[in-house]
């Protein structure tokens, strides 16, 4: 086990971090993210949100029911016995928004105590939504212009989030939180426990290194759909959670998921010297294909690969 160097990066500072994004994206598929522009108080906010809805009785959480398959409740499973999460899939529609926080009885007049008062808990989850879908659409068009790419490229692109709970006990320290897994989509922003860690990435030399948490601020991971979409250029970076001692984990995971239609790489990524790697696919028959020949961890995109 190493220590972290995941590469921080500035959203204040373009184009002078055009370069360092790209090869942070090449290289580790992993970095943090400063002066995202996201309140610390929405953040904060969102977290008391969070909490509630996880604490919810199991018979409310199983309304918050797949879109997609496995975009809604999922509860504790034999291959991660310590973990739940609850998920919204299309963050960019309303009418999205409305339905989960109906699902869950989160009505306009629902509060969550905080150390201020009061926060209503569907005008929360509606602002974050807005806010955490912006800003994975401004990383992702910056992505594109390092490469030298139209940044307008994701614009009808989906969004979802997944809030997800460790059930962490003195018996299972040690033990994996999660599965080591790459993410299914194009890129994900985590908003991680503020006190607790667990997080491991690999790094581009094959060593799992912890991420610690650092409030304030946000991780980004690349998942499957960036090293297809990138014609293999980008890597969806490995990781895992880990019990480090026993307590809650909770964490706010933002997926940019993909095309409303078939993923495909640009033309401008593909020539003599970078033929076509993958044949086209939707992001939501490369979601089922992970799920039912249980390919956690991008083995899956091999699937997709074009036979020479």
């Amino acid at each position: 086990m190493g220590e972290s160097g995941v590469p921080i990066i500035d959203l204040h500072d373009f184009p002078g971090q055009y370069e360092k994004l790209r090869r942070a994206c090449v290289e580790w598929g992993c970095f943090r993210i400063v002066n995202h522009g996201i309140s610390l108080t929405l953040m904060a906010d969102m977290k008391r949100v969070v909490r509630s809805l996880l604490d919810l009785p199991f018979d409310v959480k199983k309304r918050n029911i797949d879109v997609i398959a496995g975009s809604g409740y999922m509860a504790p499973s034999k291959v991660n016995p310590l973990y739940e999460a609850l998920g919204l899939y299309d963050i960019g529609s309303s009418q999205a928004v409305e339905t989960f926080c109906s699902q869950l009885d989160a009505s306009p007049y629902q509060r969550s105590h905080s150390l201020f008062g009061f926060v209503v808990a569907r005008e929360v989850i509606e602002m974050y939504a807005k806010a955490i879908h912006g800003a994975a659409m401004d990383i992702a068009r910056k992505l594109a212009e390092s490469m030298g790419l139209n940044g307008n490229l994701f614009e009808s692109w989906i969004s979802q989030f997944r809030i997800n709970k460790y059930n962490f006990t003195p018996e299972t320290i040690g033990s994996s939180g999660v599965q080591i897994h790459t993410d299914s989509g194009f890129l994900t922003i985590l908003q991680d426990d503020e006190n607790v860690g667990g997080l491991e990435v690999m790094d581009p030399s094959g060593v799992y290194v912890t991420v610690d948490p650092s409030p304030g601020t946000l991780l980004v991971n690349l998942g499957d759909i960036a090293t297809a979409w990138s014609n293999g250029r980008l890597r969806n970076v490995l990781h895992r959670v880990q019990c480090k001692e026993s307590t809650i984990r909770i964490s706010i995971a933002s997926f940019l998921i993909g095309p409303r239609d078939e993923v495909e790489a640009p033309p401008e990524l593909v020539d003599s010297e970078h033929p076509r790697l993958y044949v086209s696919f939707t992001y939501e028959d490369y979601r089922e294909l992970r799920l039912d020949k249980k390919l956690p961890a991008g083995e899956a995109l091999e699937l997709k690969r074009i036979q020479s």
